[in-house]
């Protein structure tokens, strides 16, 4: 492992991206615990694209036009979905002082989904993982495999600090009810956004 991945890792990680904004979301929205809860659903959600990755099984959902489309747009519906949820005055996404804190298996999911249905993530393996091969055709899945954990490593520990910031801040924003609007409204507008991009996603 090499720092110059480690430091290519954490950029992408650090940059804000759907997985960040929803735990940041639950974070305001449920507390420290269930934004730990996010944060480990979204890194969970990362392991099918790994394993894609480095099985080979991601080269052939680009090749799919048809299957490729297919998971596009069920991530797209999946992001608009997260969007009502953000405006609804009860859904899961609502910033509201009464709101009970969710089972923390319901939130991890919602946050593994969010990558699960993101299409391009096991082509970004492919193209991120690769130059940090040693070149040995006979250990480059375990080491595809040692980077794809430590990358998952850093991502949990980077959402787990937005999380808990966006925990942090909690009281003072949900005793403003007109800063509980204009962040419902900006989370849904966030995700509407994604959405759009993701639907304007191709497979090469």
């Amino acid at each position: 492992m090499s720092l110059q991945f480690l430091i290519t890792a954490l950029v992408v990680v650090i940059a804000p991206g759907t997985g960040v904004i929803y735990t940041l979301a639950i974070g305001l929205g449920q507390g420290r615990s269930a934004a730990l809860m996010a944060a480990l659903g979204c890194t969970l959600g990362i392991v099918p694209a790994l394993l894609a990755a480095v099985l080979g099984l991601a080269t052939l959902l680009h090749m799919s036009a048809l299957l490729f489309q297919v998971v596009k747009f069920a991530g797209v519906a999946y992001l608009l979905w997260l969007a009502w949820q953000a405006l609804r005055s009860d859904g899961a996404l609502s910033l509201r002082p009464e709101a009970r804190p969710e089972p923390g298996l319901a939130i991890a999911r919602r946050g593994a989904l969010i990558n699960i249905l993101n299409p391009k993530l096991s082509i970004f393996f492919l193209a991120l993982l690769p130059p940090f091969l040693s070149g040995n055709p006979a250990t480059a899945a375990a080491e595809m495999m040692g980077l794809g954990a430590i990358f998952m490593g850093l991502t949990f520990a980077v959402f787990a600090i937005y999380g808990s910031f966006a925990a942090a801040m909690r009281d003072r924003l949900l005793s403003s009810a007109r800063a509980m609007r204009w962040l419902n409204r900006s989370f849904a507008a966030i995700f509407g956004a994604l959405a759009a991009r993701l639907a304007l996603e191709k497979a090469a």
